[in-house]
């Protein structure tokens, strides 16, 4: 038999040797908070000589967290006649060991003190079924953020005109989980509509603009985490040159996080960067750059850390240079992470990537194209350890 996250373990499962015609219960024992159901077997799937598949779900009534798990089994003998319910008993035994010994991301991470453990996602994936009900299991993930929906180009595509047809779909989505959103992003160099980055405007137009920008957005979807600016830094540490910054200089980052406030008072409002990891110049940016809001008085409540990292590579200095910027009293949050390697896999790459995941406290692609969890889900749970 082959169980989906089976584990070595056994329980004693107390069952009535009925036939199976309708959906039918059992319990474990000792007694447990766990009840597993099994749905009739189909009388065309019974051949002896045929690998059978049952699914079966099962619940956990502490939490009303539902979970699903596929066996296959090939009995050397079995009489179709009977469909006697020792075979359920052996699938539920799978499903129990598999749901009493799995790890859930976001389940270990809070209980390792942390706010959540979240996912990006964008519109076309919303279309595949078995990626959705992934991202959908709060155990795995308490947060959602859009990649792209919600960006300027999105959601402003001509002046005073806004779209929030993809951005509704995903907060919906969310929503209806009972997961977080991380609204992403307002201001960026990049994925800004033309009318914007060739409009020419003057300081008072663009200041207007912004402001009416971020109010729209961030009053629609009040409530929620936002990365307000996203990578206001070239790699040593100067600001992106782009129109919002030529024509308002450092000044613009002010208008938009103090519009932002202004529109939902309650919200955190994050600047989000990648390459500050490690210290260096944009990190030090970085740090100045929150220190003066905070003396200026313009609302900023987290740090947001883009880790973008190499397999066997990662910078030696991560946890001092997080409390670095932790000392300036806001969050920090990792709100990109992916650990790459250079191709063709090896078994020796995919430990080390799980080591490294593990030493970050997160990761994003823990799971494979065929959305199975690769070694890096491991390191994701150890390091929540």
């Amino acid at each position: 038999m082959r169980a989906t996250g089976l584990q070595n373990e056994s329980a004693e499962l107390s069952l009535n040797p009925i036939i199976l015609r309708h959906e039918t219960s059992c319990q474990i024992w000792p007694p447990s908070n766990i009840d597993i159901r099994a749905k009739p077997i189909p009388p065309t799937f019974l051949a002896p000589t045929t690998a059978l598949r049952i699914s079966v779900s099962a619940m956990i009534i502490r939490d009303d967290n539902f979970k699903r798990s596929d066996a296959w089994l090939r009995p050397a003998s079995f009489d179709p006649c009977t469909r006697m319910i020792q075979l359920v008993a052996l699938v539920s035994l799978a499903v129990y060991a598999s749901i009493c010994h799995a790890q859930d991301t976001n389940t270990v991470a809070k209980a390792a003190g942390k706010l959540y453990f979240g996912s990006a996602t964008d519109n076309p994936e919303l279309t595949d079924t078995a990626y959705v009900d992934i991202l959908s299991d709060t155990a795995l993930f308490g947060q959602i953020t859009p990649g792209n929906s919600l960006k300027w180009d999105a959601t402003e595509p001509q002046r005073g005109t806004f779209s929030f047809d993809g951005g509704d779909a995903i907060v919906n989505l969310a929503q209806e989980n009972g997961q977080l959103i991380r609204g992403h992003t307002t201001v960026w160099h990049s994925q800004l509509p033309s009318w914007v980055s060739d409009g020419n405007f003057d300081q008072e137009t663009l200041t207007s603009i912004i402001q009416t920008h971020v109010s729209t957005v961030m009053g629609r979807y009040k409530g929620q985490i936002w990365d307000v600016v996203n990578e206001p830094f070239n790699e040593d540490g100067t600001f992106q040159s782009f129109v919002l910054y030529d024509t308002l200089g450092e000044s613009y980052i002010d208008v938009a996080l103090s519009a932002a406030r202004e529109a939902d008072p309650d919200v955190k409002l994050y600047i989000n960067e990648f390459n500050i990891d490690g210290s260096g110049a944009k990190s030090t940016a970085m740090f100045n750059l929150v220190q003066g809001l905070q003396d200026r008085g313009v609302p900023i409540d987290g740090i947001g850390i883009q880790a973008h990292l190499i397999v066997g590579a990662l910078p030696g200095d991560i946890q001092a240079n997080f409390e670095q910027f932790a000392s300036l009293g806001v969050e920090i949050a990792i709100t990109e992470l992916d650990i790459r390697m250079e191709l063709p896999v090896t078994d020796e790459k995919l430990e080390q990537q799980r080591q490294d995941y593990q030493d970050c406290q997160g990761a994003a692609l823990p799971w494979d194209e065929n959305l199975e969890k690769k070694p890096a889900y491991d390191g994701i749970i150890d390091g929540f350890a």
